[in-house]
């Protein structure tokens, strides 16, 4: 059993399309990050960074103690080794979904989140801010549009990690400033991965777990995501 600490955000959104692919056993427990509860010390044990998702894996594949982690990539690369899949055996293979993998974790996650704090969430609108991170996001479009050219999957013919991974972020192009149309190899492989079964099931959750999901945030949420300080974790 897989126990999920989640909340509906891209990185939480990897782990359910994992755990929905893989067919592993799950039990979600909902880390409300707009009321605080990120920073309760239960959870900092188990996510000393504060953020979701983070798990607990109650029966590791070799036995032992329960395991737990904490940031979305070494979540996705731990279930993909526990289970055998989402990512190659070959040496070659697991370099390209690694490359693939941390390219989303340093690049495209940043700078998207950042594209969403300026352009939908900060009071102050500023400008070299906004279009600093929507031509960063453009141009990371354009990488990923560009490597989907000639096969199906950013890794190759086969559906990985790396894919789960940046999927999420893409979902919201739009309050990212961006169309899809302008990035065709890139528009397929995201209508692909949105019809598949496991990914349906992975956003049904936001029904149940969050059905406020994408009302305006308010000033007291805003005051408990942004700009905190290491008070918040001592």
């Amino acid at each position: 059993m897989i126990d999920l600490y989640y909340w509906t955000t891209p990185n939480g959104h990897k782990i359910t399309m994992f755990l929905e692919e893989a067919g592993l056993p799950y039990r979600v427990i909902p880390i409300d990050i707009g009321k605080g509860e990120q920073f309760k010390p239960d959870f900092l044990g188990i996510s000393p960074n504060n953020r979701i998702p983070a798990i607990v894996d109650t029966k590791p594949a070799k036995g032992g103690k329960p395991i737990s982690l904490f940031e979305s990539g070494a979540i996705l690369l731990y279930l993909a080794e526990k289970t055998g899949k989402f990512i190659p055996t070959d040496l070659a293979g697991r370099a390209e979904v690694l490359q693939w993998l941390f390219w989303q974790m340093g690049g495209l996650g940043p700078m998207a989140g950042q594209n969403h704090h300026f352009r939908n969430y900060s009071n102050e609108k500023i400008t070299y801010a906004i279009e600093r991170y929507t031509k960063e996001t453009n141009r990371l479009y354009g990488v990923l549009n560009k490597r989907l050219a000639d096969r199906p999957f950013v890794a190759g013919d086969d559906y990985s990690i790396a894919d789960m991974a940046s999927y999420p972020w893409t979902v919201s192009h739009e309050r990212q400033g961006q169309d899809l149309n302008d990035f065709p190899h890139l528009k397929r492989w995201f209508e692909a991965i949105r019809a598949r079964p496991a990914t349906i099931a992975a956003y049904d959750l936001v029904k149940t777990v969050n059905p406020t999901a994408g009302k305006p945030m308010t000033e007291e949420e805003k005051k408990i995501l942004f700009g905190q300080t290491a008070a918040v974790v001592r």
